[in-house]
């Protein structure tokens, strides 16, 4: 079965998320969309052994508005899902 992450909200510059089938050590990166690239901070690392959470990800004062989304990449560094697009205002 394919990992599956989920925009759930942003307020206050902190972005929820919940995560379903990602193994310790995959890493949740933001991605703008206009541009495709992965911004290198923040970055967060699955440490739960658990392979189903959450995730609180506070935004950098340094994130630009425009529209991104979530991508978690497997321990392996390679793609293993994405969330919906949203909104930074």
């Amino acid at each position: 079965m394919k990992p599956i992450i989920s925009f759930v909200e942003l307020e206050n510059r902190v972005i929820s998320a919940t995560y379903r089938r990602l193994m310790v050590r995959a890493k949740v990166v933001l991605v703008e969309k206009a541009s495709g690239l992965q911004l290198p901070d923040p970055v967060t690392t699955i440490a739960s052994p658990v392979p189903v959470g959450a995730l609180r990800i506070r935004l950098p004062d340094t994130i630009k508005p425009g529209t991104y989304f979530l991508k978690a990449l497997n321990g392996h560094g390679e793609d293993a899902a994405q969330s919906a697009e949203f909104e930074i205002g």
